[in-house]
C-alpha cells in the first residue's frame, strides 16, 4: 500500500483534532467567563536517514488560549462579581489545589461556604470563605465582602472578608482541561491590590461564534478533501496491482 495513504489519514485524523477544539469553544459561547482556546496546524517532516523528509505529516496542536476580554452582562444579583480588565479570582480546584477563573458567579452553600456557581470554594484572606447566616451581602471593587448577619438591623454591616485577585504574567499560566487555569511551573498565586470587581455583573465568553463556526465548517471540507485522497491512493494501488498481474 502507498504510504501516501497515512499522509491523508494523518490529515484526517488531526482535522478530527482540530474540530474538536473549535466545537468546545461553540459550545461555551454562552459560559460566563470562558476563555477561547487557539488551534493550529503544522507539518512534520519524516525522514529516513540523511537527506530531506520523503513526507511530511499533519499535527493539530492548541499551542494558547485566548485571553481577550469578554463584556459585561448586568445580572443585578449581589453575589455575581466581574473582574474589570486583567486578573482572576482564586479558587480551590477539585484536586485541592489552588487554581484561576474569571468566573464570579458566586453562592453561599447551606454550610455558609462561597463557591461558584459550579460548586468550587472561593478563596479569600487565610482561606477559603465561609459566612455566617446572612440577611445581606454585599461586594466592594477591591473584593471586600461585607455581609448583614441574620437578625441584625442593616446597619451592622460588617467586613468580614476579601476575595483573593491576582493578576500573574499571562505568559506564566496555562488552562487545564477542567477550565481553570494553573501555573506552568507550579508555585503559589501572589494577590494584586490593583485588581478590581464589579458587582451586579458577569463576564461572558470572549468566543467570537461567526468566526468559530466557519473555521468548523472549513475543516469539514479539509476532511473530505483528505477522505477522496485516501480513495484516490487506494484506486491507484489497485491499479497497480492490475497492471503487475499483465506483465
Amino acid at each position: 500500500m502507498d504510504r501516501a495513504i497515512y499522509i491523508a489519514m494523518t490529515g484526517a485524523k488531526n482535522n478530527m483534532l482540530a474540530q474538536t477544539a473549535h466545537a468546545n469553544n461553540l459550545a461555551n459561547a454562552n459560559t460566563h467567563g470562558f476563555r477561547a482556546d487557539f488551534e493550529q496546524a503544522r507539518s512534520m517532516g519524516v525522514y529516513y536517514g540523511d537527506g530531506l523528509p520523503t513526507r511530511a505529516y499533519s499535527q493539530s496542536e492548541r499551542p494558547a488560549t485566548d485571553f481577550s476580554f469578554g463584556s459585561l452582562s448586568q445580572t443585578g444579583r449581589n453575589l455575581d462579581a466581574a473582574i474589570e480588565r486583567d486578573g482572576f479570582f482564586v479558587v480551590t480546584a477539585p484536586d485541592g489545589t489552588e487554581a484561576l477563573t474569571r468566573v464570579g458567579n458566586f453562592v453561599v452553600s447551606p454550610e455558609g461556604v462561597l463557591h461558584t456557581g459550579n460548586g468550587l470554594p472561593v478563596m479569600g484572606e487565610g482561606g477559603i470563605i465561609s459566612l455566617p447566616p446572612i440577611e445581606k451581602i454585599q461586594i466592594a471593587r477591591d473584593g471586600t465582602i461585607s455581609i448583614q448577619i441574620q437578625g441584625q438591623g442593616p446597619e451592622a454591616l460588617a467586613n468580614v472578608n476579601r476575595l483573593r485577585l491576582v493578576n500573574p504574567d499571562l505568559d506564566t499560566i496555562e488552562k487545564s482541561t477542567d477550565g481553570l487555569f494553573r501555573l506552568k511551573d507550579g508555585g503559589e498565586f501572589f494577590d494584586d491590590p490593583n485588581v478590581t470587581v464589579v458587582a451586579g455583573f458577569l463576564e461572558t465568553s470572549n468566543v467570537n461564534v461567526i468566526d468559530e463556526f466557519t473555521k468548523v465548517l472549513a475543516l469539514s471540507r479539509q476532511y473530505e478533501t483528505q477522505i477522496k485522497l485516501m480513495s484516490t491512493v487506494e484506486e491507484n494501488s489497485d491499479a497497480s496491482v492490475r497492471l503487475l498481474q499483465l506483465t
